[in-house]
């Protein structure tokens, strides 16, 4: 990073002028007792010594109480039998929640989108917020059905922040999504991924390692990028990374490939630790829309650049 993006104040410069978009923390700052403005840097340094309340899963046994939940046992017995183990192992697989016509017309969507002058592309390979320029994309997010099994899943009510639309496996190493879209308390986020294609095990699926949600988050103070009060710390990401990969090959974790069928949906944890394998057939497509979601209740921001969470209202 450059010396201006280390600086915290450059940060709260830009965040000074956007008061809409980040005043959703403010109630939850006073909640904890922290004296925060809206444009403040925040990272978990600012929770030591406090508190937060578990999500019902992470300390219950979701084998033994999602069937008490309204609703649940009406699901298809395939899924029924996927999300039992949502405590054990940090996600659940949906197979065929989306049809094939309702794939079809996510792909056709996106792919309008590519040659859209205002599509957010990200390292010039996957294009993000999609819904907030398609209002189908957005209601793919915010399908009822899904949204019930989520709540299900996290004890209270969630709301759709984010997507990613990929054409091509991402290779991305391992990592948890709390280190981009942090919340305290923590695992107040749920991700789902959608293949809007049947994949292979050579065009870089995506894997991830069950269980790996109950290990403790990664955060800045654990790979030395704390920082101090004006300069955020020096570490890269890539030293983050390096820290997963160290964590992995302590704990001896497994890994898993999700080969999907197209219209399947994987759901994962906060903390599931996941990533992109290499892609070893050369031109294959990994066409997928992942969907992030934040949970009521929760302070939202970037662990790593310690911002607040920017949250576009429609």
């Amino acid at each position: 990073m450059k010396l201006f993006e280390k600086s915290k104040l450059a940060y709260m410069t830009y965040n000074f002028f956007k008061k809409k978009e980040l005043e959703h923390n403010l109630p939850i700052y006073k909640k904890y007792g922290l004296k925060k403005k809206y444009y403040s840097p925040i990272s978990s340094e600012d929770f030591k010594g406090i508190k937060g309340e578990p999500l019902p899963f992470d300390v219950q046994d979701s084998r033994m109480e999602l069937p008490k939940i309204k609703g649940f046992n009406e699901l298809p017995q395939n899924w029924q039998e996927s999300l039992l183990s949502w405590s054990e192992n940090g996600y659940a697989v949906l197979e065929g929640f989306f049809d094939s016509e309702t794939v079809d017309q996510i792909r056709t969507t996106v792919d309008h989108l590519k040659d859209d002058p205002k599509t957010i592309w990200q390292h010039g390979k996957r294009i993000m917020f999609s819904i907030h320029q398609s209002e189908f994309l957005f209601n793919i997010g915010a399908d009822p059905n899904l949204i019930k099994i989520l709540e299900m899943l996290m004890g209270k009510k969630v709301e759709l922040f984010q997507s990613l639309n990929f054409f091509e496996g991402s290779q991305q190493r391992a990592h948890s999504d709390s280190i981009h879209m942090t919340t305290f308390p923590y695992g107040n986020l749920i991700a789902t991924w959608l293949a809007l294609e049947d994949l292979t095990e050579d065009c870089g699926p995506l894997f991830y390692y069950p269980g790996s949600h109950k290990l403790p988050y990664v955060m800045n103070g654990d790979f030395d990028n704390i920082g101090s009060r004006f300069k955020l710390g020096d570490k890269t990401y890539g030293d983050y990374e390096d820290k997963i990969e160290s964590i992995i090959q302590e704990n001896d974790l497994q890994k898993k490939h999700f080969i999907a069928k197209k219209g399947d949906l994987l759901i994962w944890h906060a903390n599931l630790l996941h990533g992109g394998e290499a892609i070893e057939r050369k031109g294959s497509t990994r066409n997928s829309m992942v969907f992030h979601y934040y949970a009521e209740n929760a302070i939202c921001y970037h662990e790593i650049t310690q911002r607040p969470t920017l949250k576009k209202r429609k």
